[in-house]
Order: C-alpha cells, then sequence, then structure tokens
C-alpha cells in the first residue's frame, strides 16, 4: 500500500466540500492508494506532465507517483473545468 500525501490547497478544498463528496474522494484516494495500477480506478496520465488525474465525479484529483518511494502526492483537487487550463 502507497503512502498518501496531500498538499494544503488540496485539504482545504477537501475540508469545504460538501460531507458526502469528500467521503467519495477519500474513498477512491484510499483505492489508489492500495493499488494505483487497477484498471478500474480510472486513472489517466497527464499529458505533458509527470502526474496523474483521478476523476471522481466532477472532480479530478491531480497527483505524481513516486513508485521508489511508494507514496501518492495529491497535488490538486479541482473542479472539472477548472483542473486542465
Amino acid at each position: 500500500m502507497f503512502t498518501v500525501m496531500i498538499a494544503k490547497e488540496a485539504r482545504r478544498r477537501l475540508r469545504a466540500m460538501p460531507n458526502n463528496v469528500e467521503r467519495t474522494i477519500i474513498s477512491k484516494i484510499e483505492q489508489l492508494a492500495a493499488d494505483p495500477f487497477a484498471a478500474n480506478n480510472n486513472v489517466t496520465a497527464l499529458k505533458g506532465s509527470a502526474g496523474f488525474r483521478l476523476r471522481v465525479g466532477d472532480w479530478r484529483v491531480l497527483y505524481v507517483l513516486d513508485l521508489e518511494a511508494e507514496t501518492v502526492t495529491i497535488a490538486a483537487i479541482l473542479p472539472r473545468g477548472v483542473a486542465y487550463r
């Protein structure tokens, strides 16, 4: 299982969400940490960047995966329309 580290801004955005959305995103992040290469995670590599995105409904979780340290660093949690700008 990978260790999850969440950036300060992403943590703030997560806390500001409604409880049901927050729980859903946390659940998906836990599934990602358990097996980042599972086919059912709905993950896509970002073009032009070393990061990945996890799709959770209308939200996008942008993260970087470090295989050597076995960490998933959540860089941002953004609404779909803003995530790719």
